[in-house]
């Protein structure tokens, strides 16, 4: 099993540093979002649990030419208080470092779902409060704020868009109705919940390429999906001019973690409109030029090699744990 826990191990390099940085500057992820997205959570998955089994097997190695075997061994000696001499000081640090790590990771994964509940129960008692339904659009509220805002709050049967007064006095019927498009595609793919993940695994380890690059990349990617569902209905220069719009005063496409709210901006209310920071202007002239300047989407081949490259990721690690004595 020692040569598997190598094996691990340098998977575990590789997608903590060269493959992100490798795709982060890859040019073709912009003619296919979305397999670029599955690549990016295989990156994701594929790199922590070679991290935790890397440690793992290399922990377990004495007691056993199998994991399997291996764990039984663990399980017998921690109930029945048996002596683990085979078990050296290095076995065990690997051991502690691979529960330490796993429960990290769970742990931050919830206590990040739990702050953008709470973050996003505030807001809407807030848009409750201070903003009002839009008439001719369903689901949508309208608040009252200077500069061109749209985003949306996700929440299941209660998720909604929320648009500034001044957004819909600026944008003429077709680009109001593709921003809408866009907003809503976020809570019809449900990108929160991707962005959840990431922001998590960013938060977990953030001195860590793969969590800093993923989360830059996802929120990029998750607005080209949205831009594409608006697109179907949407001319690209409609689209072109309704973004540029937004990102002139002072906002980037919204992302869809909706309800971290911070300060605000103008007339609006403190926390009722979320606070990104600057914008994004490497993002947003991402989308601008793939929509100015389209080029074909990755051919049917292209596309299944990127999924079936992302198919591998997940499949080596979870085959050398699963039969670490072949190695």
């Amino acid at each position: 099993m020692l040569v598997t826990a190598y094996l691990l191990a340098l998977l575990a390099l590789l997608l903590a540093w060269p493959v992100p940085v490798a795709l982060s500057r890859a040019r073709w992820t912009s003619r296919s979002p979305f397999a670029a997205m599955v690549l990016w959570q295989a990156i994701a998955l594929a790199g922590g649990l070679s991290m935790i089994g890397a440690m793992l097997v290399y922990g377990l190695e004495p007691l056993g030419g199998t994991l399997v075997g291996a764990l039984r061994r663990a399980a017998t000696i921690v109930l029945g208080n048996e002596s683990a001499d085979e078990l050296h000081f290095w076995h065990l640090f690997a051991l502690s470092a691979a529960a330490l790590l796993t429960v990290h990771l769970l742990f931050t994964l919830l206590l990040t779902y739990a702050r953008i509940v709470s973050q996003r129960r505030r807001h809407r008692d807030l848009l409750s409060l201070l903003s009002s339904p839009s008439g001719a659009l369903e689901r949508t509220w309208v608040i009252n704020h200077p500069a061109p805002v749209a985003y949306c709050l996700p929440g299941g049967s209660r998720s909604v868009t929320v648009l500034s007064d001044s957004l819909m006095e600026a944008l003429a019927p077709e680009e109001l109705a593709a921003v809408v498009r866009h907003e809503k595609a976020h809570l019809t793919q449900r990108h929160h919940l991707l962005l959840w993940a990431f922001e998590a695994w960013r938060s977990a380890l953030p001195w860590l390429p793969t969590s800093r690059l993923a989360r830059q990349a996802v929120n990029s990617l998750v607005e080209m999906l949205a831009d594409d569902v608006a697109r179907r209905s949407t001319p690209d220069d409609v689209l072109v001019r309704a973004i540029a719009l937004v990102a002139v005063g002072g906002e980037s496409a919204p992302d869809v973690v909706a309800g971290e709210s911070g300060g605000s901006r103008g007339t609006a209310p403190a926390g009722l409109v979320p606070d990104r920071g600057d914008p994004d202007d490497a993002g947003i002239a991402a989308r601008l030029s793939r929509l100015l300047t389209p080029r074909p989407p990755l051919g049917r081949g292209a596309t299944a090699v990127v999924l079936a490259a992302a198919l591998m990721l997940l499949a080596v690690p979870t085959a050398l744990l699963i039969a670490p004595g072949l190695f």
